[in-house]
């Protein structure tokens, strides 16, 4: 119960800037690890973070979507990291916005997405020990693999359209 009341998140924070016919956006990435990470958004680059340090940058009016993580350690491929992913698809269905939490790559950080838009007050964690519950089989340096990565089958993957209980439901089990 200790590791929940010490617990530092890597804090996205998303605020969307409203202009005459087009939205743009702007995204404050704030690192509450206690350790450093190096954050990296597509578009939008990457940066080192210390803890408590904040990065920002905008995307241009237009942009469909965004892609942010932390990676950890900073001595892996970008695609080798397991990153716990914080999604967004910007002016969609109806000039909506939308945003999710991913693990389907894996897990490396706790993670919050928080909007700060009118009419859109409530954000989404990824806040539990995913790592400590992380089957062995499933286990990598700084993180826990998605099953589809380790096994590489339909089972795990989730390819035919129809997909029973699987080991990743660990990580749907411990998000609100």
């Amino acid at each position: 119960m200790a590791f929940f009341q010490n617990l530092s998140i890597f804090t996205l924070l998303l605020l969307i800037l409203t202009i005459p016919h087009a939205k743009a956006a702007t995204f404050n990435v704030r690192n509450n690890c206690g350790f450093t990470v190096w954050a990296a958004a597509v578009p939008g680059g990457g940066r080192r973070l210390n803890r408590g340090q904040t990065w920002s940058f905008n995307v241009k009016a237009g942009t469909a979507g965004a892609r942010i993580w932390a990676r950890t350690g900073c001595n892996a491929p970008p695609m080798e990291n397991l990153p716990t992913l914080a999604e967004c698809a910007l002016n969609q269905y109806n000039n909506l916005d939308f945003f999710d939490v991913s693990l389907v790559d894996g897990f490396n950080v706790p993670m919050e997405f928080s909007p700060t838009s009118q009419g859109c007050t409530r954000g989404i964690r990824c806040t539990a020990d995913i790592s400590g519950q992380c089957p062995n089989e499933l286990k990598a340096p700084g993180g826990c693999n998605n099953p589809c990565t380790v096994y590489k089958t339909d089972q795990y993957c989730c390819n035919s359209g129809t997909c029973g209980p699987q080991l990743f439901e660990i990580f749907q089990g411990s998000l609100p």
